[in-house]
């Protein structure tokens, strides 16, 4: 499967956009691209670090430009960070070349999935249900506003998760 449009993965932390877009890179030959990672490597730092130092903004800077620099590829899988969608320049980015794929999951799954992870700077010191819940909620709009396709991830593994997700860009 050759796409001559990107898929763009947003959602929230924890509901799988890092597997997905691995497990879509292996099955269709696609380029995966986690943004996160790129601007953590670019930076010499982990996010958390970055944001510490230099502050969201800077950090959320870097991930408009890297989207502006992704817009020159093709069938590639983008792994976008939980605040990517928030502001509206980046969701233009997003679609001039791709699908935007929003994947979504019950607080109380990102709960389980997240926990014991140490990397996610805006609820290090704050993993309940509850302000996971609240975080959502804030985001909500603006990842539906975002998105051209939502599927969720509860209780589903890679390969079901990716069978409708293509079905839906088809």
């Amino acid at each position: 499967m050759k796409l001559n449009y990107n898929i763009v993965l947003i959602g929230f932390m924890g509901t799988g956009k890092s597997t997905i877009s691995a497990y879509l890179s292996e099955q269709f030959g696609m380029e995966a691209i986690d943004m996160d990672q790129v601007i953590s490597e670019r930076e010499g730092m982990p996010i958390s670090r970055i944001f510490e130092i230099h502050g969201e903004e800077y950090f959320r800077n870097a991930e408009t430009n890297l989207l502006k620099e992704l817009q020159t590829k093709k069938n590639v899988v983008i792994s976008c960070g939980g605040g990517t969608p928030l502001r509206e320049e980046n969701v233009v980015e997003m679609k001039k070349n791709g699908k935007v794929v929003l994947l979504t999951a019950k607080p109380e799954t990102i709960f389980n999935r997240v926990k014991d992870n140490h990397d996610r700077p805006l609820i290090e010191n704050n993993k309940s249900v509850e302000f996971i819940e609240e975080l959502m909620l804030k985001r909500k709009d603006k990842y539906i506003a975002a998105a051209d396709v939502i599927i969720e991830t509860d209780n589903k593994d890679k390969q079901q998760i990716c069978h409708e997700l293509i079905d839906a860009l088809k």
